[in-house]
């Protein structure tokens, strides 16, 4: 402010000074009437008075003389004309617009009396010019226009005959969010203030804008009531909605308020100074706050909805949003309906809508319910078409073998493509009456063509369920016949546990060699004896096909081959031919005959010996004891023996059902078994 008042200084002053000059100039300009009497003294005096004096950075007027291709000459009544550079008339298309005989003002930038030289500017005229009409419009509080030419920081560059500053803030009554769109435009500025020697000069828009806010205020607010319909102009536009001019009042229109129908973006419908009608929907005088809309000004599509779209008719629409549960379907403007991945297809498992539909792709469905007072209308598009899963049933039977190709292997079982995107399922305990399979992708392989036998549709819960095992016989239908009980047989050790051995009979037939079974000594350990993959011998002790197994024992092996040895030695061994009493009379009578070659009176005197007798009858009573201690021995045995029978077979219960949890646990899928 000071350097204003300064430059106001210095203007007064300067103005003055001119008025003097002008002053003098005129008594100057006063001269005498040449009457021919004059010396030529005289005449000179009077043609040097007649010229004018200058002082420079005076403007005065100007005719061009001449033109040439770097300067136009300029009289202005002095001793000689004053240069201009010719760059000072190009235009911008780069033409020379100046011609001979043109007036116009010029500034005196140089003027020597005694080189009698003068050198002048058009522009610098022009700029003395501009400011003095800058300080006239300044001083009288009045408005300038000019054209916004640039952006620069902090504003912009604005041309009112000289460049100017319009700081952002100074722009509108609100921030820009984007200032590009002011450039190149004109407008009307108040001028805050202006620095000649700085050359600056501020200008406002946003004072004008306040002042003609205020004047309309009062009037807009005494015309708005709820429910009135006004006039408005968009001021601003965001992404929640549109900021309307009602007259020096802003009103709201919510993006929710704008239509019926889906909007995304305000900027979709309206630009910036579009001219509008829209409803006063509520108005709160203190914050001066207004609410308006312009959807409510057409009639709600939803209360016709349910004469125009019944339940169970077909309907098309406009596909116009997607998200996870299901695509939103447009009937008509301000009506949309939804589509659950659900009800997309009748076989297939829609994870995302995007996999059956497209944003804009117009599509059929069916209305499947309707709720106009939530503004709920539920659509479907497999309704479209027939239900395969209620034809399916009469197309496959229950027990036909049908052909496919494997689409997907999972832990707990195979799928089957079959038809009509319906895939049916192999469950692992399905697939071999044998093999134990820890995972399908042991035997079988993805597009891998297969057949499998129907074994039940679940319409319902939409199952199809497929046994590729039932193809065949089952072997352990027939295994009694191939193994007897009490048949001996070989097989190869497959597993050693703590409660006995298993023994591969055949591709997935196993018996059990339980550990009371194995040795009439007691074998606390199977492993301490067998190995893996050992080749053994055993006897069929029992089988129940119900429950898939097979009771061997070797001990039992051991002692029919025992039994056997027995009854051969017995049945080979000769009869004896001679009773006792025989033996004993054949042996005296040998020694009698032996005696009767020695000498008579030896032969007297020796007489058989009793000891021998007695020798003989007690070595045949320990025989015949000892045959009775061994009856006795082998019929307590064989007592023993059952008890020690009948105890082993309730060991052997119990460590069968050791052995089914055994199974139990080598199944991978406890909650399919």
């Amino acid at each position: 402010m000071n350097n204003i008042a300064e430059e106001n200084e210095n203007q007064k002053m300067n103005t003055e000074i001119k008025e003097e000059k002008e002053e003098k100039e005129e008594k100057d300009d006063s001269v005498p009437e040449i009457t021919g009497e004059e010396s030529m003294e005289e005449l000179l005096g009077i043609y040097e008075s007649s010229l004018k004096k200058f002082e420079e950075g005076q403007v005065v007027t100007g005719t061009v003389i001449s033109v040439t291709r770097d300067m136009v000459l300029v009289d202005v009544g002095y001793k000689s004309e004053g240069p201009i550079s010719i760059q000072e008339f190009i235009d911008e298309e780069g033409n020379v617009d100046v011609n001979v005989n043109d007036e116009f003002e010029v500034m005196i930038e140089v003027w020597d009396e005694e080189e009698e030289t003068v050198l002048l500017s058009r522009e610098k005229a022009k700029k003395v010019k501009v400011w003095l009409a800058i300080k006239e419009i300044y001083d009288a509080d009045e408005t300038i226009e000019g054209e916004i030419t640039s952006r620069v920081k902090g504003g912009f560059s604005v041309d009112v005959g000289l460049l100017a500053f319009l700081p952002g803030s100074q722009a509108d009554l609100r921030p820009i969010r984007n200032m590009d769109e002011m450039v190149n435009k004109t407008y009307t500025f108040k001028i805050l203030k202006y620095n000649q020697k700085r050359n600056n000069i501020v200008l406002s828009r946003r004072v004008l804008l306040e002042a003609e806010r205020d004047k309309l205020r009062s009037t807009t607010l005494e015309s708005i009531e709820d429910g009135n319909v006004m006039e408005g102009i968009v001021k601003n536009i965001t992404e929640y909605g549109v900021f309307v001019d009602l007259g020096g009042v802003d009103g709201l229109l919510h993006i929710t308020d704008i239509s019926w129908g889906r909007v995304k973006h305000p900027s979709e419908l309206f630009n910036v100074g579009d001219t509008i009608n829209v409803k006063i929907l509520s108005f709160d005088l203190e914050r001066e706050r207004v609410s308006l809309g312009m959807k409510q000004l057409t009639p709600d599509p939803w209360t016709t909805v349910g004469e125009k779209y019944a339940v169970g008719s077909k309907i098309s629409g406009k596909v116009v949003s997607l998200t996870d549960y299901g695509a939103f379907i447009e009937l008509e403007a301000g009506v949309e309906g939804l589509i659950h991945v659900s009800e997309m297809s009748w076989t297939r498992k829609i994870r995302h809508p995007s996999q059956v539909v497209t944003v804009g792709e117009i599509i059929e469905a069916v209305v499947l319910d309707m709720k106009p007072d939530n503004r709920r209308i539920s659509l479907g598009i497999k309704q479209t078409v027939e239900n395969p899963w209620e034809v399916i049933s009469q197309k496959y039977p229950v027990g036909t073998i049908i052909e496919g190709k494997i689409k997907n292997i999972t832990e707990f079982g195979l799928f089957i493509g079959i038809d009509d995107d319906i895939d049916g399922l192999v469950h692992i305990s399905d697939i071999s009456w044998t093999k134990r399979i820890k995972h399908p992708s042991e035997v079988y392989k993805k597009n891998e063509t297969i057949q499998a036998v129907v074994l039940d549709i679940d319409k319902g819960n939409e199952r199809f369920s497929l046994g590729i095992k039932q193809t065949q016989a089952d072997p352990w239908e027939s295994v009694s016949t191939r193994y007897e009980v009490g048949k001996e047989i070989s097989g190869v050790i497959t597993n050693l546990t703590d409660f006995g051995v298993f023994v591969e009979l055949e591709e997935g037939i196993e018996g059990l060699v339980h550990v009371s079974e194995i040795s009439k000594e007691n074998v606390k350990n199977p492993k301490e004896h067998y190995k893996v993959t050992e080749t053994i011998t055993a006897k069929v002790m029992n089988i129940n096909s119900d429950e898939r197994r097979i009771g061997l024992s070797i001990k039992r092996l051991v002692e029919d081959d025992d039994d056997k040895s027995f009854k051969k030695f017995t049945k080979d061994m000769k009869p004896a031919t001679s009773s006792f009493g025989e033996i004993l009379r054949n042996n005296i009578q040998e020694q009698i005959d032996a005696t009767k070659d020695e000498k008579p009176e030896k032969a007297v005197s020796e007489e058989p010996e009793e000891q021998d007798s007695d020798t003989i009858v007690k070595a045949d009573s320990d025989a015949k004891a000892d045959s009775a201690e061994e009856l006795t021995i082998t019929e307590t045995g064989s007592a023993e023996e059952t008890d020690s029978e009948e105890t082993k077979t309730e060991e052997v219960k119990a460590d069968e059902v050791k052995a089914d949890e055994a199974d139990d646990d080598k199944t991978d899928n406890p909650e399919e078994k």
